[in-house]
């Protein structure tokens, strides 16, 4: 008997040395005296799934830091008698973008009423290939193990694919009934960890979607022995038989756009059957390669399965990103009978209620585009993208505060990102730049964490986040200032990220100086929300403003706006330390046109070792599109949507790429700054909720629009109806909020409209 209570040492796992890549059943049976509220609080060291009396319960864990653990908790009305919760989970056993290297471990907590419920813990090892090493073995087992042996990882920032003989797990083991009388004990206190906390974040939703079918057809292999290499054995199958006999059957799928997931596939098969199942962003000349690009080596984004007989489900147990699947039947085909096909999705937000229209169809379909690629991105954390690394970087979660505020409610997502920035800072308190699995740290993003900390208050109100990240705040920066100088931040301060294309500077880079001055301001305005003292940081501010104001005039005027550069101009104009505005924007708008995919004929971005100055990123265009926005010149910006991110939609591409270029990644929401800019300038309304509850600041930035309106989320719940047109007296703007809202307009008293009432006025454009 196992009682399950709030100490971490209390988790639990199967008794015996851990094998990394290994698997394990438990069963924790309990039984209420009468109907009642039970909470379940589960965590864990790698990924689990958990069913409750048969019915799929939950998945994780939440990524956290290690001296830091959290649980997520779901809470049930169930009837009186005996219940059963089951868990598979797996153990890495390797570091991934999503956790450290932990000892194995369970840790459910089973709470009644608020008082932990004591279960009998049953487990069952799934055990690996081979256990007896000086047992003769058969050709059939010979041949299964040559199934099950080829330990793959997804890839190196991720665990491991799963090639799982099915026949060792057994049919209804999730079911209360099921007797577990043979199997084992787990071992207690396997973990020294500190007691987790809840986190604070909403269940992670499985979204099922139905498989769209697009090909099928018969197979046979070409390649080897199944554990020679098998991503390579599952591209290279014949998929049309002209010359080869078939011995078995595939089928592709669709699912519309990247999704992270699972396919869940029903099946009817002999024992035996061997099932492959493949995931990818893109076809390769017409098919699904199980491969990742750009994972620093090699890769298998697919799983194996072993049928036990007879009608069953094959899901994997760890989620993987892709658009494309593909299923391989190898080993059967007469005797193969598909009874349902779905894929059950990852993803925290349900699709959104919020709207852009504008007249203008493609520049709707950029709206939409952003939302999902934002959707694709967030789970438990928002990450850089579903498929290469699921990784939580503060660069993505800056730019996912503004698509997340024009289409959703909840920010707590990308909130995330900031705190396990700040929990795993390196020793000095510089914060992370990606955490908490994987951790590295630059400084560009450590000062992109404090200008991203205030952003989230000024959408969200949350004053308690940067009261409490503040100490974190103070470390970072102090981390940073010993190697301040009289020419600015010494680039030894750690790694500097700019942009992909950028070279860096030596020995003070000038970017890397721009961004520490954005977090000098930022830490200013921190200071002053909390009331503490931030007057070294202005002092600091305008020392190094001065500074690099002059070294960017007296480049300019020795080499023109060439010598300041692309990412220079864009940030030192954005930080007001440029006074030509239009012949900056100029030069900035020039450089943008000679650069792909403006200029078709202009270099690739083909690779992250690409360091050229006529390279573009989406990225960056979070930061270089207001610069034109707000200066008079959306025209040029609506122009910029429609032709470059334009272009990956006539590609085909439905959720945005890393880069301009299809090489990289095909789901990055970093890339999404359209949405957000369509939604804020184009429909007027910019969150200022560190000002009040119900805040926006009112500045509308049409171009030449005739028309727009949409749906904004509004902070107190429900949503903000705009509409505007276009007449002879200037555009007609009105607004419709279903809770109280407070608009600042420029030059005019705050306007107060009420719950569900309309108000609107006429902004002279003449």
């Amino acid at each position: 008997m196992v009682n399950v209570c709030a100490s971490m040492k209390n988790a639990f796992w199967l008794a015996g040395p851990p094998t990394p890549d290994s698997s394990v059943l438990f069963r924790g049976s309990f039984s209420l005296e009468r109907a009642g509220c039970v909470e379940f609080r589960v965590t864990g060291a790698s990924w689990y799934q958990a069913w409750l009396d048969g019915e799929w319960l939950l998945e994780g864990p939440f990524r956290y830091a290690p001296d830091f653990p959290e649980y997520q908790a779901v809470t049930l009305e169930l009837g009186e008698g005996a219940h059963a919760i089951a868990f598979h989970a797996r153990h890495d056993g390797v570091e991934t973008r999503i956790l450290k290297v932990l000892p194995p471990f369970v840790w459910c907590r089973i709470l009644v009423d608020g008082t932990d419920a004591a279960a009998e813990w049953k487990a069952l090892g799934l055990a690996g290939v081979n256990e007896d090493p000086d047992r003769p073995r058969t050709w059939d087992e010979m041949g299964r193990d040559a199934q099950l042996s080829a330990k793959r990882r997804i890839n190196p920032q991720l665990g491991w694919s799963e090639f799982r003989d099915t026949r060792r797990e057994p049919a209804g083991w999730r079911l209360p009934g099921f007797d577990d009388a043979s199997w084992s004990q787990p071992l207690c206190g396997v973990c020294d960890l500190p007691e987790p906390s809840l986190a604070d974040l909403a269940p992670v939703r499985m979204i099922p979607h139905a498989l769209v079918l697009v090909a099928e057809g018969p197979l046979a292999s070409t390649f080897g022995y199944p554990s020679d290499d098998p991503p390579h054995g599952f591209f290279t199958r014949d998929l049309v038989c002209r010359d080869l006999p078939p011995k078995g059957v595939w089928r592709r799928y669709d699912l519309g756009r990247v999704r992270l997931g699972r396919p869940s596939l029903t099946l009817d098969v002999p024992e035996g059957t061997i099932i492959e199942i493949a995931c990818a962003e893109a076809l390769t000349d017409g098919r699904v390669a199980p491969c990742i690009n750009f994972s620093l080596g090699t890769s298998c984004n697919m799983d194996r399965f072993i049928a036990r007989g007879g009608e069953q489900t094959f899901a994997p147990l760890v989620p993987k990103g892709g658009r494309f699947v593909e299923v391989h039947v190898v080993n059967e085909r007469d005797g193969v009978r598909f009874v349902r096909e779905e894929y059950l999705e990852r993803c925290y937000h349900a699709p959104t209620e919020a709207a852009f229209s504008c007249g203008d169809p493609l520049l709707e379909k950029i709206w939409v585009t952003g939302v999902e690629t934002y959707r694709a991105c967030a789970e438990d954390g928002i990450t850089d993208n579903p498929t290469r690394e699921r990784g939580e970087w503060v660069g993505d979660a800056l730019v996912a505060i503004e698509t997340a505020s024009v289409a959703f409610h909840d920010l707590r997502v990308c909130c995330r990102a900031l705190l396990h920035a700040a929990q795993c800072a390196r020793e000095d308190g510089l914060v992370a730049a990606m955490s908490p699995g994987g951790c590295c740290h630059m400084t560009t993003y450590a000062f992109l964490w404090a200008v991203a900390a205030v952003n989230y208050h000024r959408h969200t109100g949350d004053r308690a986040f940067l009261e409490a990240m503040w100490p974190a705040a103070l470390r970072n920066m102090a981390a940073a200032e010993k190697f301040d100088g009289p020419e600015g931040l010494r680039n030894e301060a750690g790694q500097i990220f700019v942009d992909w294309g950028y070279r860096t500077e030596q020995p003070t880079d000038t970017a890397a100086n721009l961004f520490y001055l954005m977090a000098l301001r930022a830490m200013s305005d921190w200071a002053a929300v909390i009331g503490n003292d931030g007057a070294s940081f202005v002092r600091r501010g305008e020392e190094l403003s001065a500074l690099l104001a002059s070294r960017l005039q007296s480049r300019r005027e020795a080499g023109g706006w060439e010598a300041v550069g692309y990412h220079c101009a864009a940030l030192g104009l954005r930080l007001g330390l440029i006074a030509e505005e239009d012949d900056c924007l100029d030069y900035l708008a020039s450089h943008l046109l000679c650069c792909f995919p403006n200029d078709p004929t202009a270099p690739r971005n083909d690779d992250p070792f690409t360091f050229n100055s006529r390279v573009i990123t989406p990225y960056f265009a979070h930061y270089v599109m207001p610069l034109f926005i707000e200066r008079g010149r959306m025209d040029f910006v609506l122009d910029q949507y429609r032709t470059c991110w334009g272009w990956m939609l006539e590609g085909g591409h439905t959720t945005w790429l890393e880069v301009f270029d299809a090489r990289w990644s095909h789901c990055h929401q970093w890339s999404g700054c359209p949405t957000s800019q369509l939604s804020s300038y184009v429909l007027g309304l910019h969150p200022r909720l560190d000002l009040g509850p119900d805040t926006f600041d009112f500045r509308l930035e049409p171009g030449s629009l005739p028309q727009a309106g949409g749906r904004l989320p509004h902070p107190a719940g429900g949503w903000i109806e705009i509409e505007w047109q276009r007449t002879a007296d200037g555009i007609v703007y009105s607004c419709t909020p279903e809770s109280a809202l407070q608009i600042i307009r420029p030059g005019q008293a705050p306007l107060r409209i009420e719950a569900g009432r309309t108000s609107g006025w006429t902004i002279n454009t003449r």
